[in-house]
Parts: structure tokens; C-alpha cells; sequence
């Protein structure tokens, strides 16, 4: 992963979209990029990976890293130099807080000065995107039970019981800012024998079904809830964290090379929760492999 000179080009305007590389030249720079295993992590991996390359740099894939703890291991140990965080993970499973920030510029800013201070870790820019936990319902039920926020949950738990069922995955069944700090903050209890607790990855698919659950937990950016066409649940008291994707970089690698910043910020400006939802949904529910996802949408904007 050694990182070699950074040869920056002389300044010129670069037309278009094309603003993101047109005039940064890391030649002769090598990078060691990695990301978790999920989906939206794999996409902005290449992404992240092809627009390094763009520019001129050598680029090792790491990509696929088994969980948020291995990616984050890799990072502080310089196995790799840099993977996309989420702000709301950085600031409570990295750095150990158990209350959000509310705001999502001020909670960015937080675990950036934290992170960067505890940690030599650099936090870039987030995009927009918020890729955080929310509730989703197939559209019959949505329009038939009448819960458009969380805080309806605790009319239908008390006047219709046996229609509050839920599939959730084992890890947001337990957790501070899952199942149970939701049910605190909101004032309600899903009954026992209604929580239904599978792999998150079926958790889309069974709330369309409507058979096992009518709720469903799901992450706000996963393409499959456009694809099934479920609605979500509003977060009507902003329990969840907001959890906004940034690139995480070893403080040592931009120092070396503070162009990467330049680089990276146009595109991480353009990951709305929108985009983001499109790019998964390429993956997950038309097959497309996320290199060519990732290639596709960095050229259609500009930036190769």
C-alpha cells in the first residue's frame, strides 16, 4: 500500500462533470482501496477504485471486506488506505458514543475532529445520501393500517395488535439505536410473538409479501425498496442516526496527497439517497455487476 509522490498537473479548467479529474494527475501515487461486502459498499468501492485510476493512479483492490470492523482494521492498521464510512457508524460503533447527533453537518463535523484526533483518520466530505434504518410496508398495508409515521406504530399495537408484525434482523433486534431504542423512544412494544427475526437480506422481499410481517426493516438507500415498490415509515422524532457515507483516509495518505479531497468531492456531492437507491437497484434487482455500475455512472457524470 506504500504511497509514492503525488504529481499534481499544472491548473486548468476542465469542462463539464469532468471537473472531478480533468486536472489532478496522480501518476506515479499507489492506493490501496477497500469497502465492506454489502452492495453500496461494493459500487462506491469502484467507484472509488476507477476514479483513482482515471487520474493516473496504481490502485489495489481490497474490496469486500467481511463487515464494518475488518474495513475499519484495515484502515488503522494500512492495509488499505481508504474505504467510505457511514458518519452515524463512526461516531457510535468506532467511536463509542451512544447518543446521535442530531443534523447531519453537525454530526459530521463531530465524528471528523474526533476521528481525526483520536484516530489520524480523515474524514472527507459526506455526500448527501442517508443511507440510515427506517420501517417499510407494501403499499396495501401502508394505505390500510394507516402508519405513515413511527408514532402511529403505538395506535396500531394497541387497537389492532396482530397486524403490528415485523421482520427484523437479528443485530436490530438488539440494538441501542434498532428495535428496542425505537420502541423506547417512540413509546410502543411490537408483541414478542409478532417480531419475526431472519436474514436482513430477506427482509425486502417477506414485507412485499405481507405474509410473515407488515413491516419490515430496511436501509434507506437499498434499491430494493424502489424495485418492490414498499414505502417507508417517516421518522417522524429523527431516532435513527443519520448516517451520511463519507471516504475515510489515513491522515499519513493525504497529507502525501491532498488532491484526493479534490478529487473525491464533486463525486461524493452527487450520491444523493436518490442515486444511490438507482445504483443498488442496478445491482440488486437487475443483476448488473457493480464494476460496470460504478463505470457506467462515473462516465455519464463526467468524472472518467
Amino acid at each position: 500500500f506504500a504511497v509514492l509522490t503525488l504529481i499534481v498537473a499544472g491548473c486548468g479548467g476542465a469542462g463539464g462533470g469532468g471537473e472531478a479529474s480533468g486536472d489532478i494527475d496522480l501518476s506515479g501515487a499507489e492506493f490501496t482501496v477497500g469497502s465492506k461486502e454489502f452492495t453500496e459498499q461494493l459500487i462506491l468501492g469502484q467507484i472509488t477504485l476507477q476514479a483513482l485510476e482515471n487520474a493516473g493512479a496504481t490502485v489495489n483492490d481490497q474490496i469486500g471486506l467481511a463487515g464494518t470492523v475488518a474495513a475499519r482494521k484495515a484502515l488503522e492498521s494500512g492495509e488499505i488506505d481508504m474505504y467510505w464510512e457511514y458518519t452515524g457508524t463512526g461516531w457510535i460503533t468506532h467511536l463509542g458514543h451512544t447518543d446521535p447527533i442530531p443534523g447531519s453537518q453537525k454530526q459530521y463535523e463531530a465524528v471528523a475532529e474526533e476521528d481525526l484526533k483520536k484516530n489520524d483518520i480523515e474524514w472527507l466530505p459526506p455526500a448527501p445520501a442517508n443511507n440510515t434504518y427506517t420501517m417499510a410496508v407494501r403499499s396495501e398495508a401502508y394505505d390500510k393500517l394507516g402508519v405513515k409515521k413511527l408514532s402511529d406504530f403505538k395506535q396500531l399495537v394497541e387497537e389492532n395488535p396482530e397486524e403490528a408484525t415485523v421482520c427484523v434482523g437479528t443485530e436490530f433486534s438488539t440494538r441501542d439505536d434498532g428495535l428496542p431504542g425505537m420502541e423506547k423512544a417512540y413509546g410502543f412494544q411490537f408483541p414478542d410473538e409478532n417480531v419475526v427475526k431472519i436474514d436482513e437480506g430477506q427482509i425486502y422481499q417477506e414485507t412485499d409479501k405481507g405474509e410473515r410481517c407488515n413491516f419490515g426493516e430496511v436501509f434507506q438507500t437499498d434499491g430494493r425498496i424502489e424495485g418492490l415498490g414498499l414505502e417507508l415509515v417517516e421518522d417522524d422524532k429523527s431516532f435513527f442516526p443519520i448516517y451520511n457515507p463519507a471516504l475515510n483516509v489515513s491522515k499519513e495518505v493525504i497529507e502525501k496527497n491532498p488532491q484526493i479531497e479534490k478529487l473525491f468531492a464533486p463525486i461524493s456531492k452527487k450520491l444523493t439517497t436518490e442515486e444511490l437507491q438507482a445504483l443498488n437497484a442496478k445491482v440488486d434487482v437487475e443483476g448488473q455487476l457493480e464494476d460496470q455500475v460504478a463505470e457506467e455512472w462515473l462516465s455519464e457524470n463526467g468524472f472518467i
